[in-house]
């Protein structure tokens, strides 16, 4: 007999920006409604069938937020105003953002849907998405960007369903608050069909790390170094094994409030795993997790032979502390995410049930005669789409043929892990990719993004004792959701998507959070985009000689900036760019060059000083060279300096050179040497207005240039 051991991997990073309350992206309310109902109410038509289940925490707090309607996201909202009050950014809206569905299995085959993406196509090719659109044409556009995401089983079995997709078209806003119901109503029953499936025992259910962290990274981020010795190590050091302590107990507790029982079993974060995180794990309670195959074959003290090798469970650990451990195998794994889709159902289930047979027999026969176990682990959402039927017709072939297969039987994570004999002392470190870590920590995003994680985890330590409970525990929570995997998935060179702009500028909202929370200055860099390979193209006009203003607030000549450089939020292209909140409130910045200073000028769509009197402050942080912020605020009109220490922390310096001033506009003038600027040399700051300590619309303007040359000229900066 042949034991296969099935984990479905459920996963959706933490969306929700606390400060806000809103969720940023839709996709734990989408998959939702298809794929986290549809698993696990499939297997009751499979009663003999056993399987596993992980649920990542971070994404069942949102679902329990959204079936109890207390969570929002733009998509919802926009997806219920009556279409034709539906303001000119929202049909905007609309036009953009509901068609985020498989193009061929999810909006082709629904003639209504598809006309209407032909509609928005040939807006685009107009320059305008939602120009084609008619309030009737909006309204459908509300009903279908949802009502494809029903599951197939749901949709085949509850008559409002069903004569929603017979109509087709001509909606009627009753229609979409049905449809509304018919949401509530299915958000509602997801964790109950779960809990259901695992009474039943055919599910096992198991766990991840609360918000989704790599546990070997945050154990110790330069453990990358172990598997790529030549890169560069990180930018600030990050050791925290008590957070990932931390994320493994607040995954236990959720599943014991959820399900009843604790969780047995570990799914690491993408399969990331080391020695370090192997005693954490165990002292959480978890008896068992599971990685990859080719973690397996770098940790054998032995030439690796698959066939031999790789089926059946190990114990890993140097003893003290040991957790049982099942690697997937990457074939069979890779073949249902990746390859399947565009089989026949049918035939792709032949094909994947006969290589089980197959590969246990070979087992068998290299194990003189022991069972195999083969684990086969992989997303449970995101490759259904790319399914005819959502995956709902080669599931159902898939599952009807393990249970009648006469030497096949499915089992759970823990019966396959309960027999685990051979113990690696000792783990390679590394995830299911590469059996490394270069996709969250390799790139120079990536080494960025830590080491503005790393800066915010200390100045949540040396805040402790110092700021209140609350304020240190609401500081806290935004640095464990932070510390998620998916923020880093998206920068450098290996994945893209329509969302990363999104997954960026949610990573750093929630590090700005861990800020704002404790009350310290928020740095400007956590303004920028992270996002270095696709950088946002805005114009700068350039300098065109030397800038000698009077530094008084005012515009007291029209010659004192005449030669100075300029950026504005309407600017679009060229070698300066900038990230602009909504409700811009910096209308643009000038800037030049003297014979030994830099001199700034920013002026506001408000007045300034009113801005000042009311709590606000106008900062500009310098990024290159770094570890220069100047602040002004009522307090200090005349402009305030901090210097940034090694650590990260931020110290006033008595600059007394430095001119400020503040009336219609903002001006500065900073000598050179103090920046420790030189000719040629790279210049780039962030121009940040907030109306309060407790603002969370920031205002700013990055700046990107270069200090000309000592020369003579129009182009020169000394004349």
């Amino acid at each position: 007999m042949t034991r296969v051991a099935l984990l479905w991997h459920m996963h959706q990073p933490f969306y929700q920006d606390l400060a806000t309350g809103e969720h940023i992206l839709p996709w734990v309310r989408l998959h939702a409604l298809k794929d986290y109902y549809g698993m696990a109410a499939l297997t009751r038509e499979f009663p003999s069938l056993k399987v596993t289940f992980n649920l990542v925490p971070s994404l069942l707090v949102q679902l329990e937020a959204f079936a109890a309607g207390q969570a929002r996201d733009r998509h919802l909202e926009v997806g219920l105003v009556p279409a034709d009050q539906l303001r000119e950014s929202d049909r905007q809206f609309c036009a953009e953002q509901f068609f985020h569905a498989h193009r061929a299995r999810m909006i082709d085959p629904f003639p209504r849907y598809a006309e209407l993406f032909a509609t928005r196509e040939a807006g685009r090719r107009r320059g305008n998405a939602a120009a084609g659109f008619t309030s009737d044409d909006l309204r459908d556009l509300q009903v279908w960007h949802k009502l494809v995401w029903i599951d197939p089983i749901y949709a085949d079995r509850d008559p409002r369903v069903r004569a929603l997709f017979a109509k087709g078209r001509d909606f009627s806003e009753l229609d979409k608050q049905t449809l509304r119901a018919v949401e509530l109503e299915i958000l509602g029953r997801v964790v109950g069909e779960y809990r259901e499936a695992a009474e039943r025992g055919q599910v096992e259910i198991s766990a991840s790390p609360f918000y989704h962290p790599i546990l070997p990274l945050l154990c110790d981020a330069s453990v990358f170094l172990r598997t790529n010795p030549s890169w560069p190590p990180p930018e600030q050091p990050f050791v925290y094994p008590e957070d990932a302590s931390e994320q493994l107990r607040r995954a236990v507790a959720l599943h014991q409030r959820l399900f009843g029982r604790t969780p047995a079993g570990l799914w690491p974060s993408e399969g990331s795993v080391s020695d370090a995180m192997v005693p954490l794990v165990a002292e959480a309670g978890f008896t068992w997790m599971a990685t990859d195959e080719e973690i397996l074959a770098r940790s054998l003290p032995r030439t690796f032979a698959r066939d031999a090798d790789l089926y059946r469970a190990y114990q890993v650990g140097d003893g003290k502390a040991t957790v049982a451990c099942g690697f997937r195998d990457h074939l069979l794994s890779d073949l249902v995410g990746f390859t399947y889709s565009s089989w026949d159902p049918q035939a792709a289930a032949d094909d994947f049930v006969t290589r089980i047979a197959a590969t246990g027999e070979r087992y068998r026969v290299q194990r003189g005669g022991e069972e195999a176990t083969v684990f086969v682990v992989l997303d449970g959402e995101n490759a259904w789409e790319h399914y005819e039927g959502q995956g709902r017709p080669f599931l159902r072939a898939l599952y009807g043929r393990l249970e009648r297969h006469p030497t096949v039987r499915t089992v759970t994570m823990t019966e396959a892990c309960a027999d685990a004999a051979e113990r690696l002392p000792a783990i390679h470190p590394g995830s299911w990719i590469n059996a490394d870590f270069y996709i969250w920590i390799g790139h120079a995003d990536d080494r960025r993004a830590w080491g503005q994680l790393s800066r915010a985890r200390r100045a949540l330590e040396h805040a402790t004792g110092v700021a209140s409970a609350e304020a240190l525990n609401a500081a806290r929570e935004e640095l464990l959701i932070a510390e998620g995997s998916d923020w880093c998935w998206w920068y450098g060179d290996d994945h893209h998507s329509d969302h990363d702009r999104e997954f960026d500028d949610l990573f750093r909202r929630h590090v700005r959070n861990i800020y704002r929370a404790l009350g310290l200055p928020i740095p400007e860099d956590l303004f920028v985009t992270n996002i270095t390979t696709m950088p946002p193209k805005v114009s700068v006009v350039p300098p065109t000689g030397p800038t000698a203003p009077r530094v008084d607030g005012r515009e007291s000549s029209y010659f004192e900036w005449l030669g100075a450089g300029e950026v504005t939020p309407s600017a679009t292209a060229g070698a300066m760019h900038q990230v602009a909140s909504v409700g811009q409130r910096i209308a643009g910045v000038r800037f030049g060059f003297g014979a030994d200073d830099l001199c700034l000028q920013v002026a506001t769509t408000e007045p300034l000083a009113e801005s000042l009197a009311q709590g606000g402050e106008l900062a500009v942080a310098f990024l290159e060279p770094a570890g220069t912020r100047v602040a002004i605020n009522s307090a200090h009109r005349d402009g305030t300096v901090f210097r940034r220490t090694a650590d990260g922390t931020w110290l006033e310096a008595d600059w007394r050179d430095l001119e400020a001033a503040v009336d219609t506009v903002a001006e500065l003038r900073i000598p050179f040497e103090r920046l420790g600027l030189r000719e040629h040399a790279e210049l780039s700051f962030v121009v940040t207005l907030r109306r309060s300590s407790r603002d969370v619309d920031e205002s700013t303007l990055t700046v990107e240039t270069t200090v000309p040359g000592r020369g003579t000229g129009r182009q020169a900066w000394r004349a």
